[in-house]
C-alpha cells in the first residue's frame, strides 16, 4: 500500500521510500527521493516519454546531471533481468 504524506505540524518517522509522480504534457516524471538518517545519493528523475525513458541525477562534486537515455525495449529488458540469474538472454519481441 502506497501512504500519501500529508502537511502536519510535526513529520513523521521516516518509514520506506519517497517519490513524488507528475503527469507533465508530454512525459510523466518520477522523482525518487533518497532519504534517511544518512544520505545516501542524490534523487533520481525518471522521464517516461511515449518513446523512450531518460534517468537523471546531479552529480554532488560537479553540481551537473548525469542523463542516461533507454529505448523501450532497454527498459522491459531491464525489468526482465531483475528476476532473472546470471547468464545471457534474449528476449521474444512482442507480437
Amino acid at each position: 500500500m502506497v501512504w500519501p504524506v500529508l502537511a502536519t505540524k510535526r513529520a513523521p518517522p521516516i518509514v520506506g521510500s519517497m517519490f513524488t509522480i507528475e503527469h507533465e504534457f508530454d512525459a510523466t516524471v518520477v522523482t525518487l527521493i533518497d532519504e534517511g538518517s544518512v544520505h545516501l545519493q542524490g534523487d533520481v528523475t525518471v522521464n517516461a516519454f511515449d518513446d523512450c525513458v531518460t534517468i537523471e541525477q546531479v552529480d554532488p562534486h560537479t553540481e551537473r546531471v548525469n542523463k542516461i537515455t533507454l529505448s523501450m525495449r532497454q527498459l522491459r529488458d531491464i525489468g526482465a533481468a531483475m528476476n532473472l540469474p546470471e547468464g545471457v538472454y534474449r528476449l521474444p519481441d512482442k507480437a
